[in-house]
């Protein structure tokens, strides 16, 4: 609703007589005018486009620009509403009529309006404050758009081919010789990921990179847990051991079986054909032939998250209705498994590729990233030699035995835990079949 703000005589000399309401909530000036009868001047609000009286300028101020300029001037800079009212028109005229547009000059341009010094000084301090937490915070002063979360089962999840590019993992172009060079510093559980990650590409190039993380994580924790058992780090009964996940469909990974959770009707495929390097048609049997085609055929999955699921207290056998693409079980999740990859490959010290100099927080990420790209080229080769020769089983069943050879040294039993040492990119090279 628009009114008519009209000043019927000369500047109100006193608060008391006239009150005008606002109405905050609704974004608008209430119509509602209080003013003594004895007061020598008065202001009336009439509905009908907004305009000044007793004025030649023909600038036009909406009621919802006159209240953000009434509320600025008593909230923000302190000025009596009477005052405040008086001065709009002339504020106005000035074109000064924001916060913002004030916050643009000096005092001394105020003090035609405002003849107090102290007063106009006050009022340009509260204007280039209220600016700068406006500049801030440009999001808030405009409907915020809503974050498009990458949970796997929010309200809003990412469209499967964003989710799938949000996920990329480093490439590496370096050649042979390079990689020979490379000398890595990490732990052992990271490394265990990215040879799963690259062994699946292999194994399963049906399944989307999201589903690759999720399915390695799963691995890399149920072998973790394992050997903190092992080594009475930790103790009782694993959440599959006392019945999770009965009756969920598994998988192989690693020689090991992983419950997942079908994701049914996720059409990831953008990927381009070189990403995903298996043998050729020609090179199988008929038998091989066609079970590969029944692997294609297999929807993308999750790895679910026992543990999580026995921390929650859901049911042990859940429902078959819950699982889906809006399921609330929990599962590995890709972006976990992806960021523990990004910051877990440093340079070795005292290798070629090291320096004495200590980098920024950002160029040590860039570091790592680029060794990560590094190592999953010497995987990647690695799993490319030998697919020509080995079926995916064989290729599952060799992966434990090649990450023993190249794993980092540590301490024996709990004093190496999560310890650190070199990985020798060449080492991981050297476990190609010969020519």
């Amino acid at each position: 609703m628009l009114f008519t703000v009209i000043d019927t005589g000369s500047p109100i000399t006193h608060q008391k007589l006239i009150r005008i309401e606002f109405s905050m909530t609704l974004g608008r000036v209430s119509s509602r005018v209080f003013a003594s009868s004895s007061s020598s001047s008065c202001y009336s609000l009439r509905k009908s486009s907004v305009r000044w009286g007793e004025t030649n300028s023909t600038s036009i101020m909406s009621a919802t620009q006159l209240q953000a300029l009434l509320r600025f001037l008593t909230t923000d800079a302190k000025v009596p509403l009477a005052t405040a009212i008086s001065k709009a028109r002339e504020l106005q005229a000035a074109q000064l009529d924001s916060a913002e547009a004030i916050a643009k000059v000096k005092a001394e341009a105020l003090q035609n309006t405002f003849p107090d010094a102290k007063m106009a000084k006050q009022i340009i301090s509260a204007a280039k404050r209220v600016s700068k937490k406006r500049a801030a915070g440009d999001e808030s002063t405009s409907p915020p758009k809503k974050k498009r979360k990458e949970g796997l089962f929010s309200d809003e999840p990412l469209p499967p081919a964003e989710l799938e590019k949000s996920l990329e993992l480093p490439s590496s172009d370096a050649s042979e010789g390079e990689l020979r060079k490379t000398v890595l510093f990490t732990n052992r559980a990271p490394l265990v990921l990215a040879f799963l990650v690259i062994l699946l590409k292999h194994t399963m190039p049906e399944q989307p990179l999201s589903s690759r993380l999720s399915l390695s994580q799963a691995y890399v924790s149920i072998t973790s847990r394992s050997r903190a058992v092992y080594l009475g780090l930790e103790n009782g009964k694993s959440a599959e051991d006392e019945g999770f996940g009965q009756g969920q469909p598994t998988v192989v990974v690693g020689e090991k079986a992983i419950k997942v959770i079908r994701r049914w009707g996720y059409e990831w495929r953008n990927e381009s054909s070189s990403d995903v390097k298996v043998k050729t048609e020609e090179a199988l049997t008929n038998d091989q032939t066609e079970s590969l085609e029944s692997v294609e055929e297999q929807p993308a999955l999750w790895a679910l998250d026992l543990e999580a699921l026995k921390k929650s207290g859901n049911e042990r056998q859940p429902a078959m209705v819950q699982i889906g693409n809006n399921s609330n079980l929990p599962v590995y999740t890709p972006q976990s498994a992806r960021a523990y990859l990004f910051k877990s490959f440093d340079t070795a010290p005292g290798s070629d590729a090291s320096t004495s100099k200590k980098l920024t927080g950002v160029a040590k990420a860039a570091e790592k990233e680029q060794n990560l790209g590094k190592l999953l080229r010497a995987l990647d080769i690695l799993y490319e030699a030998w697919a020509a020769k080995l079926t995916p089983d064989e290729l599952d069943s060799r992966t434990w035995n090649w990450y023993v050879k190249v794993r980092p040294a540590v301490a024996d039993g709990a004093a190496g835990w999560g310890g650190k040492n070199e990985l020798k990119l060449a080492d991981i090279l050297n476990l190609r079949p010969d020519p």
